[in-house]
């Protein structure tokens, strides 16, 4: 049996929960570093709309897979894996502990059992997606997705049109859901993996939502889609609160429609996460409001 070298302790839960200042409290306690999994938060570029921890907050504890990469950079699970297997192989043995924190469930899933191999795709397959996609948009695309993968649909980032269009490509070459493919032997780490979730009552967990967004309003979040607005078909802002602002910006809706959009998606987003979730038993739930280091350290 491989010798455990250290302990990861995963931080998850849905958007707003406040797992940030948790991991911030609970690395600094351990006295470590943390691995983001966020899958937005890796691109300098961004900021605002994506929640990134504030500069004061990336002093407290340096921070791995933030401000990371380019919106021009081919980010995916398995590179993330690969990323995060890394900066773990260089933290545990120097401190016995590091923390990681995100919401991406694929890539937290990635890091603790590893990827599934895929078959590969015919690249007229993928050429003709692209060009569907560049044709008909992001509704075109979901709604295949729905029709032709639901099982894949329900749980998946339905903004994203890169996953989505992966999703497609493998009913499109094997006629099989994409979720076929996950079923491979999980990888043995050479780390022990305890996970932490974090939770709240829905109907405070929307309030939370409602409020950051009105507090992204007012940090400057419509200044921040304008300087990105150029970029706006990249796959890295497929995300919400830049397109639902871009919609804005073209004249497609009313600013209080695309803030009243934001937070109807972001509270759907947060659903998601936690459907994802809930599906590990491996997760030990806490209350937000109430959770300490104090509460997981003996877990060390």
């Amino acid at each position: 049996m491989q010798k455990e070298i250290g302990t990861v302790f995963i931080v998850c839960g849905p958007t707003a929960v406040g797992k940030t200042a948790f991991a911030i409290e609970l690395a600094a306690h351990l006295q470590t570093e943390i691995i983001s999994a966020d899958s937005r938060q890796c691109y300098s570029e961004l900021g605002i709309a994506v929640a990134k921890p504030s500069l004061d907050e990336l002093k407290k504890v340096p921070h791995h897979f933030i401000n990371s990469h380019s919106i021009h950079d081919e980010i995916n699970a398995g590179k993330f894996e690969e990323f995060a297997l890394q900066r773990a192989a260089l933290l545990l043995p120097k401190n016995q502990t590091a923390v990681m924190v995100g919401g991406t469930g694929l890539y937290i899933k990635a890091f603790c059992e590893g990827m599934d191999s895929m078959p590969e795709i015919d690249p007229i397959i993928r050429e003709n997606l692209i060009q569907e996609y560049t044709i008909k948009g992001l509704p075109w695309l979901q709604n295949e997705i729905a029709e032709k993968d639901p099982l894949f649909w329900q749980n998946a980032e339905q903004g994203n049109p890169q996953r989505l269009m992966r999703a497609l490509e493998m009913i499109r070459t094997t006629g099989i859901s994409i979720t076929q493919f996950r079923k491979s032997e999980r990888k043995i780490r050479p780390f022990r993996i305890v996970k932490i979730g974090l939770e709240l009552p829905r109907e405070l967990l929307n309030q939370r939502i409602n409020e950051r967004v009105d507090l992204m309003l007012k940090e400057g979040l419509i200044k921040e889609a304008e300087q990105l607005f150029s970029n706006r078909n990249n796959n890295a802002l497929q995300t919400v609160g830049y397109q639902e602002i871009f919609e804005y910006m073209e004249g497609n809706i009313t600013l209080a429609k695309a803030i009243e959009l934001i937070k109807q998606h972001t509270r759907q987003y947060a659903k998601r996460q936690m459907t994802w979730f809930k599906k590990d038993p491996e997760i030990s739930w806490y209350d937000a409001r109430t959770i300490s280091v104090v509460k997981v350290r003996d877990n060390r």
